[in-house]
């Protein structure tokens, strides 16, 4: 028998290798034409795949990270970097996205079952509606079609790049906010629109000329509206709660027989990086009339 280093250089027939790993067949030829774990040798005569002992572990590992739903690219990932620490920190990197899906999953299954229990009462009143009045002002807007998944990133983004650009428009002039002209889901991808008010108007034409086309930007003027809102915390504002906020809002206004003028937006009025989950920071709302 062949000991040490040379033991792992020996060439094992697919059954053979299979055996050894504790996988079928099936599981290697799939990881083969994945290209996962590619035979270390192919008879070109007969087409016979032929493994070295050494690639045991690496045959394991692809099956144990199969069983965790991992990616396909990610698996390749985590293989190339082999044992040690970057490996762990790409697998540890993957699972932190695992159980940050699941816990929103489990919050949206627990808001589901509120509704379809008929609790959406009960729900709804956590949430106080009022209106307001907001006078006509000048907006410098940047839209985009986006998932859920991306949506956080490009809002505090995409306002981050407008109140740079208010500056050059006089200065921010009101709350920015982001509108939704469709449902933005795992989905659906909108599109959302972020805005912020600015004091001049015709600065911000300028800008826009200038610069404005490679965000996709626009600048107009809103009209003066009412608004129907309510206002959450910064826990709220993640999905899907902040669904129950829309639906609260929707249910007041048909309760008072008021009519959406326009899309349901949500405005941020408190600085997000200075604030606590528990602080208000935003205000769900729609045009009414």
């Amino acid at each position: 028998m062949v000991d040490g280093p040379e033991r792992n250089l020996e060439l094992l027939t697919i059954g053979a290798f299979a055996a050894r790993a504790r996988l079928s067949a099936k599981a290697l030829r799939l990881y083969d034409r994945l290209g996962l774990l590619a035979p270390a040798h192919v008879d070109e005569a007969t087409g016979y795949r032929y493994y070295r002992a050494g690639q045991v572990e690496q045959a394991r590992l692809v099956a144990m990270l199969r069983q965790l739903d991992m990616p396909l690219a990610r698996i390749a990932e985590v293989v190339a970097a082999g044992d040690g620490p970057r490996a762990a920190d790409l697998l540890g990197t993957y699972w932190a996205d695992v159980e940050a899906r699941v816990a929103g999953q489990r919050t949206l299954a627990e808001y589901l079952r509120g509704r379809l229990s008929g609790r959406s009462s009960e729900m709804y009143g956590k949430f106080t509606v009022e209106t307001v009045e907001t006078p006509a002002q000048a907006v410098i807007c940047e839209k985009r079609h986006t998932l859920a998944d991306e949506l956080p990133a490009w809002i505090g983004a995409a306002l981050g790049r407008l109140e740079e650009a208010a500056r050059e428009c006089g200065g921010v002039a009101g709350v920015p906010y982001v509108a939704y002209y469709a449902e933005v889901s795992t989905e659906s991808d909108g599109p959302a629109e972020a805005c912020v008010p600015v004091a001049d108007e015709a600065a911000a034409r300028v800008w826009a000329e200038r610069r404005g086309r490679a965000w996709e930007t626009a600048v107009r003027v809103e009209p003066a509206r009412r608004l129907a809102y309510t206002r959450i915390t910064k826990a709220q504002v993640a999905y899907p709660q902040i669904l129950a906020a829309f639906e609260a809002v929707e249910e007041w206004m048909a309760a008072q027989g008021l009519t959406p003028t326009g899309p349901g937006r949500e405005l941020y009025f408190a600085d997000w990086a200075a604030t606590g989950p528990e602080d208000l920071v935003c205000d769900v709302a729609f045009p009414v009339s």
